[in-house]
């Protein structure tokens, strides 16, 4: 991996413009893979209230030799997350343990299919606030985890029950990268041109399905001429 090239000139600090910060979540999406892996449907997910990124791994394990310090080995990283919201798609049932026998009817402690998810969050800056720009964000490779529901009374101060999963991953390949389970896109930072084929691939067209592409094709959207 090469770093990336110094700047030449004084350092400054919280320029106008460039105090940056990140918010919110929208436009969540659920995708589930066929049996070749291709992620070729798309559902919205309404309600959608947070997703925590939460990586795991990459820890050092300290080697010694000559009576020194001689290396550290990093284990592998993992990404996983919790996805929080107040409603799911139906079609995730499938992938949180339910099949559904009969119209209506539904079966708990079933297989969990694997899924993947698209999100955004915006990003924002001193000058435009929260309309900058935003990332796109992509998650390959997702399992759920079975998940508490505390179903409670209405009483004078009610509150709509929230659902939450916490969810493990498994990566995929990419070209000339370790394989990933996440890639984040900026859209300040990208061609809108670019942006927008893959925008219309995760959200679908008049005459196209909704589909979330693998990393190599996110990749060559952006670097293709």
């Amino acid at each position: 991996m090469t770093a990336p090239a110094a700047e030449v000139g004084v350092i400054s600090w919280d320029q106008v413009g460039e105090r940056y910060y990140e918010t919110g979540v929208d436009k969540g999406v659920l995708y589930i893979p066929d049996n070749s892996g291709v992620y070729a449907m798309g559902w919205a997910w309404n309600g959608l209230i947070s997703v925590t990124e939460s990586p795991s791994g990459a820890e050092s394990t300290p080697q010694y030799a000559d009576n020194i310090k001689y290396l550290n080995l990093t284990s592998v990283e993992e990404f996983g997350g919790t996805i929080e919201a107040f409603t799911y798609p139906d079609e995730f049932a499938f992938c949180d343990g339910t099949a559904v026998p009969a119209t209506g009817v539904f079966l708990g402690q079933q297989g969990r299919r694997t899924f993947g998810l698209s999100y955004r969050t915006r990003k924002g800056n001193d000058v435009d606030g929260n309309d900058l720009g935003y990332k796109l964000h992509l998650v390959y490779g997702c399992k759920a985890a079975p998940s508490e529901k505390a179903y409670s009374t209405i009483n004078d101060t009610p509150e709509a029950l929230t659902f939450s999963w916490e969810f493990t991953t498994t990566p995929v390949a990419v070209t000339g990268h370790k394989p990933t389970a996440s890639i984040t896109i900026d859209s300040t930072k990208v061609d809108e041109t670019d942006l927008a084929t893959l925008e219309t691939e995760l959200y679908g067209a008049v005459a196209a399905a909704p589909s979330l592409p693998l990393p190599d094709e996110v990749i060559a959207m952006f670097t293709t001429p």
